[in-house]
């Protein structure tokens, strides 16, 4: 007996494994979730963001990220050294199998924001785009949200004085 091979059976094969190619295509092995960002006070250019990353593919690099609201994104660290906060730039943020990234205010590892086209105000969105050595370009909204400012000092133009960015 010859099973015979119509074009309906291979349309039915070609559909059930595109519709697996684009479930898969779904489930990334790099995932952002919880995008947020602090809102800025006064004549602030610089501001922070903050997020969740999480790997569930092989060991992946966080390389850099962007966002047409700032001049400039890097990748930061901070730390307290006694009441001063210390930041500074990473080159990459190395992310292991499994690993999941939290980013929050007040210490570690954030998004920086430099040169702002505009105040980030409570309740706005705006594009960030992270570019990872192997999942390549991931894109995540970020919601800006009112996170009380710990900072201790200002001067007359709204800029902090009480950190210090190093390279």
């Amino acid at each position: 007996m010859t099973l015979r091979r119509s074009p309906a059976r291979y349309l039915a094969l070609a559909l059930l494994l595109s519709a697996g190619l684009l479930h898969a295509e779904d489930t990334k092995p790099v995932q952002i979730d919880k995008a947020v960002a602090r809102a800025t006070v006064g004549k602030q250019t610089h501001g922070a963001a903050f997020l969740q990353i999480e790997n569930k593919g092989a060991d992946d690099t966080l390389l850099s990220a962007s966002s047409p609201i700032a001049g400039k994104v890097e990748i930061h660290t901070m730390s307290m050294e006694g009441d001063v906060m210390k930041m500074r730039a990473l080159p990459q943020l190395k992310l292991k199998s499994g690993q999941k990234l939290e980013m929050k205010p007040g210490g570690g590892v954030h998004i920086m924001l430099m040169g702002l086209k505009k105040p980030l105000v409570a309740g706005d969105k705006f594009p960030l785009t992270l570019n990872f050595r192997k999942a390549g370009k991931l894109d995540a909204t970020v919601e800006v949200a009112d996170m009380g400012m710990p900072m201790k000092k200002k001067d007359d133009d709204g800029d902090m004085h009480h950190h210090h960015h190093h390279d």
